[in-house]
């Protein structure tokens, strides 16, 4: 069974995971009402999806 040398020192081990970025989501204007939405999602706020009425928003208030 293979067996490393000597132990790793806690930087080396740490610069692994020092790769990850956070990033802001992407977002784009729905055609409908001008909101900001996720991409290929339903619009929470008119409930609009490639031009037609996905979700009805106002039975839902």
């Amino acid at each position: 069974m293979a067996v490393p040398k000597s132990k790793q020192s806690k930087q080396r081990t740490n610069t692994r995971y020092a790769n990850f970025k956070a990033t802001a989501p992407t977002l784009v204007e729905c055609p409908h009402c001008h909101e900001y939405k996720e991409p290929h999602k339903v619009c929470k706020k008119c409930g609009y999806y490639d031009g037609k009425e996905i979700v009805n928003v106002e039975d839902k208030k």
